[in-house]
């Protein structure tokens, strides 16, 4: 009986051992679209859209991420630019201090044409303490979402996607402080390929940097729309060495790199993230799904994590997303 392995498994003598590999099983939540982990000492910061605030969860083990309580760092005020849809929330550390890039619109417009990336700063230690400022919105060119921001050769840039007339593309400017872009911004990626056009509209959003292990630089996005199953993961390429602000310095890829799995149940797999684990040696993707086909672009998207690994020549290998409750390699902290 259950009971009886129970107590035989209390009564067995401790064996002396490599320690098993930790392991968690997808989805992390039951909510959690647009999904963002940063990996700081031995803590993992989860934040994801929840529509009308930001929030935070804590915790040293993703594979309890739910059972970490949700820390609210910040509403939107009543009126403005920054009141309604907030989006797709970044927590970066620049500069000693903590700084949440989020998607938002102006109360009363929520439209393409009122919607913008802006930045809250937080001087404390602990993003969970402290006072988050409101620096405002970032002065992008064009109208867009999901900014992002990395540093490259000394310099720091921010990527975003931009609505140019009606594609959804991906620009990049440089930064003269964490809120603020200097000259330049230009447009490097454009939904030209089938896979960024699924479910009626021509999108790339989601931008995400990864650094390779031999100095080359790598874009994720999402493509297509999050409403349809096909919502996807494409990637750009650039040499080391290269000048991220030229567009011919990116190769995208052909295909998509992470996609839907229909043989383990997982639809429209997008808006991702990087972290690393043990000092930069393990690169993870957090990214999230639909449990199902035809679920559309709800709050049921559900954040996943997977181990990330690397080709002989550097290039990223995405894993195939798993089934729920099929359990994957877990980070350690």
């Amino acid at each position: 009986s259950l009971a009886l392995a129970g107590l035989l498994a209390i009564g067995a003598p401790a064996t002396a051992g490599p320690q098993a590999s930790p392991t968690l099983t997808n989805p992390l939540l039951s909510s959690g679209p647009d999904p963002w982990i940063v990996h700081h000492g031995s803590t993992f910061y989860f934040l994801g859209t929840k529509g009308a605030r930001i929030a935070i969860r804590q915790t040293d083990d993703l594979a309890k991420l739910a059972e970490a309580p949700e820390h609210v760092i910040w509403t939107p005020p009543a009126t403005g630019p920054n009141a309604i849809s907030i989006w797709a929330p970044e927590l970066h550390r620049l500069d000693g201090k903590w700084y949440v890039y989020y998607t938002a619109a102006e109360a009363g417009h929520d439209d393409d044409a009122h919607r913008g990336v802006f930045v809250l700063e937080n001087a404390n230690a602990d993003p969970l303490k402290g006072e988050w400022i409101d620096r405002g919105r970032i002065n992008t060119r064009l109208t867009g979402l999901d900014g992002t921001v990395f540093e490259h050769g000394g310099k720091r840039y921010f990527v975003y996607s931009a609505y140019d007339g009606p594609d959804s593309v991906l620009a990049i400017a440089p930064m003269t402080n964490a809120w603020t872009l200097g000259p330049g911004e230009t447009v490097i990626a454009r939904p030209d390929q089938a896979f960024e056009r699924q479910g009626g509209r021509q999108i790339l959003e989601g931008p995400e940097y990864l650094p390779g292990p031999r100095g080359d630089l790598f874009l994720a996005y999402s493509a297509s729309a999050c409403w349809s199953d096909d919502y996807a993961l494409g990637l750009l390429h650039a040499r080391p060495g290269s000048d991220p602000m030229d567009p011919k310095s990116w190769v995208k890829s052909p295909r998509p790199v992470l996609a839907k799995a229909p043989q383990n149940n997982v639809y429209a797999t997008g808006h991702n993230g990087f972290f690393t684990t043990d000092g930069g040696r393990q690169t993870w993707i957090v990214y999230h799904a639909n449990d199902g086909a035809d679920m559309k672009c709800t709050a049921a998207r559900s954040p996943r994590v997977q181990r990330m690994e690397w080709s002989k020549d550097g290039m990223p290998v995405f894993p195939v997303p798993s089934r729920t409750g099929e359990p994957v390699a877990a980070p350690r902290p």
